[in-house]
């Protein structure tokens, strides 16, 4: 896949999520989607993928059923951990969002960052969309990296990085988000799946057929 069509999916992307965000009626945000090409691409399997994107929907709806309407919460789930980021009106309520998380099937590890205050207001999230289009083209950019490897996920100004990588590739990306090439940046937050590099080569070598296959 070449620089320039990175980078129109990339902002294909980006507007479809700020859309999305801007919405009235979506108080509680899906993180990742399974696209096409892009499943070919990642290095989870695309069973892998596809239970993400099962544990995200399941989460969402549990959490749309079981917290206020105040609450404004993204799920994203990356290799069967699952990221909680957002705004919720009390700590009873992060407690119950952790643990509906945490009782999904398949779930292996959840990291709850919601914080107890006021749903971040529209204004906000606009940044945010764009801070995450932002720290996105600089990875597309990077040569050192294979940007589809990372998952960004920006939440009041905090960036949340995800991904299955190398400690390399992880202090890199964490290096081109605090760069200061992108403003509005409050902190930088891991959340890794980290790999050898050893393990890189052989993900890298599996023909996607392989690759396809749902792990056990």
């Amino acid at each position: 896949m070449n620089l320039n069509l990175n980078r129109w999916m990339l902002s294909v992307l980006t507007a479809s999520a700020l859309m999305a965000s801007l919405s009235a009626c979506a108080p509680l945000v899906v993180g990742s989607a399974v696209m096409g090409g892009l499943v070919a691409i990642d290095r989870r399997t695309a069973g892998i993928q596809l239970e993400d994107e099962s544990i995200e929907l399941r989460t969402a709806q549990g959490l749309r059923q079981n917290l206020s309407e105040a609450s404004h919460v993204n799920v994203t789930s990356y290799n069967r951990m699952v990221l909680l980021t957002g705004e919720v009106s009390s700590a009873a309520e992060r407690e119950r969002a952790e643990r509906l998380a945490k009782s999904q099937e398949n779930v292996t590890s959840v990291v709850n960052d919601l914080a107890i205050e006021p749903a971040s207001s529209l204004t906000q999230r606009s940044k945010d969309i764009i801070t995450t289009g932002q720290i996105k083209a600089l990875m597309v950019d990077a040569k050192d990296l294979q940007a589809n490897a990372f998952k960004v996920i920006v939440e009041r100004g905090i960036v949340y990085l995800m991904g299955r990588v190398t400690s390399r590739e992880a202090q890199r990306a964490s290096e081109i988000a605090r760069s200061g090439s992108v403003s509005g940046v409050v902190k930088v937050v891991r959340v890794f799946d980290i790999i050898t590099d050893e393990e890189l080569k052989r993900i890298s070598a599996q023909p996607f057929s392989s690759q396809a296959q749902p792990k056990l």
